[in-house]
């Protein structure tokens, strides 16, 4: 089958099946006389395995490791598993920073009256100079770029 194909029954676009190509996630596949890619069922079922992996929010490299270990029929479980264990606690910490940010927002608006006037204590806190700024503790405090925002102090 065409790439087109393999896209559409993998569920990943053709552009991302030629980037996995190039960074030797999925090994190259034969190519007819006129150079167009062709897939045949074992390529589609690493497709649909990378797939998988990336629904689970497992990262690239990650992912590369899995498919070694499941291709690799005399694996350690342990390996997998403890790739497995590093998802999760990778999702818990960004669960935990989702709920973070989602109660700094809520204790925001809770503070916005909402009313016609043009005072907004949520925009002045976005744009940090808010007077009184609105308590969080440190980890409601949402992060920027990887760094937790500073908590503020209440008035």
């Amino acid at each position: 089958m065409n790439i087109g194909e393999a896209a559409r029954d993998s569920g990943i676009t053709a552009k991302m099946i030629r980037y996995y190509e190039s960074v030797d996630l999925i090994p190259p596949v034969q190519r007819t006389g006129a150079g167009y890619r062709t897939y045949d069922e074992r390529d589609l079922d690493t497709l649909r395995f990378i797939r998988r992996a990336r629904d689970f929010g497992v990262p690239m490299d990650r992912v590369k490791l899995l498919v070694g270990l499941w291709q690799d029929k005399n694996r350690p479980s342990r390996e997998v598993k403890a790739i497995a264990l590093r998802q999760v606690a990778e999702l818990e910490a960004r669960i935990s920073e989702l709920r973070a940010m989602k109660d700094a927002m809520a204790e925001l608006a809770d503070s916005c009256r909402g009313d016609g006037l043009p005072d907004c204590p949520i925009l002045r806190d976005l744009e940090g100079s808010s007077p009184a700024p609105i308590h969080a503790s440190p980890a409601a405090r949402p992060a920027v770029a990887g760094k937790r925002l500073a908590p503020r102090r209440t008035a």
